[in-house]
């Protein structure tokens, strides 16, 4: 995430302010100029062409800062949401604005990166959407499916996900790890399924997803990930189908290039956007392990577990250079 400031005083803003602290103004983000702009007391902003931006609607019930085109319409992120818990739910409601407020950040390095976010009203079959559900009634199952993204709103309390961090073995899990793991999914089959040469690629290095969902999944959470699991993916969750490494991958490649272009942005490191890079590899290697190194170690002077807790062998790195590869459209 790249570092902003008010323009009307200058001073520094963070993505998701609503209002700056230093003079007062209050703010939107507008997605068109991927900028944080200064709107009026009506909650609009005119902008050089003049059209006039209005304020999300959802802006009370999710905290959503973005524009929208249309006035009492929802913005660009907001409207990629086509289920929320209902108006009852308390405690739906109330985990609702953090999973709101990732998606966000994940559609901002999405287009920073210039993947194309084909929506459900542009392709009703498999473009993208998000159902955002309360367990509070029902089970809840993470997961992908034609371009619905269903993510469990439970997944906002630190307790509960912590308590399933540990339960299930895993060095991270955040609600952005989540939404970047399952966008993996939905690029796997809006840029790799259906292009010949990507899939033998593809296959080469994450092996054949021909291969039986349901019994890879039995055996891995009867048997767990296999020996020296470590030297070949980069997560035991990536091992149980090439679907599920190339997903666990993309996120991957999503942490890395978002926290090498904060760093940048706040002077942690001089270097170039990553999609000027003209290989990934050089970015992991020069950049990514000796600042995410440097960033385990800062965590660790506040006493906390390191920020990045995995290690990139050879076969990932190659599996990275071909996410970073992917045609954008």
């Amino acid at each position: 995430m790249k570092a902003f400031s008010c323009r009307v005083c200058g001073k520094a803003l963070y993505f998701g302010n609503s209002s700056c602290v230093s003079c007062g103004t209050q703010l939107g983000f507008s997605r068109e100029e991927k900028a944080i702009v200064p709107v009026d007391e009506h909650g609009q902003y005119v902008d050089l062409h003049g059209r006039v931006w209005h304020v999300c609607a959802n802006s009370a019930l999710s905290g959503c800062t973005w524009l929208s085109a249309v006035p009492g319409g929802r913005c660009f992120s907001c409207d990629l949401t086509r289920t929320r818990p209902s108006d009852d739910d308390v405690k739906g409601l109330s985990e609702y604005p953090i999973a709101e407020s990732a998606k966000r950040r994940l559609i901002v390095e999405l287009d920073d990166l210039g993947f194309p976010i084909r929506t459900r009203q542009e392709d009703p079959e498999a473009g993208l959407a998000f159902d955002l559900l309360s367990s509070v009634d029902e089970k809840v199952i993470i997961g992908h499916a034609d371009g619905v993204i269903t993510l469990d709103l439970a997944e906002s309390n630190d307790v509960h996900r912590e308590r399933l961090r540990v339960s299930m073995d895993e060095p991270y899990r955040t609600m952005l790890g989540h939404f970047r793991h399952e966008i993996g999914h939905f690029y796997w089959q809006q840029l790799v399924d259906g292009d010949d040469q990507l899939l033998a690629t593809f296959r080469e290095l994450f092996g054949d997803e021909r291969e039986s969902y349901a019994a890879t999944m039995e055996r891995h959470y009867s048997q767990g990930a296999p020996p020296g699991w470590q030297e070949r993916f980069i997560s035991q969750y990536a091992t149980m189908h090439p679907w599920e490494d190339f997903a666990e991958t993309f996120a991957h490649y999503l942490h890395i290039c978002d926290t090498v272009e904060t760093a940048s942005s706040y002077g942690l490191a001089t270097v170039a956007p990553p999609q000027q890079f003209s290989s990934f590899r050089d970015l992991v290697t020069g950049v990514w392990v000796p600042l995410s190194i440097a960033l385990n170690q800062i965590n660790r002077s506040m006493g906390k577990e390191p920020l990045y807790p995995f290690v990139i062998p050879a076969p990932v790195l190659d599996k990275l250079e071909f996410v970073a590869g992917l045609p954008r459209g």
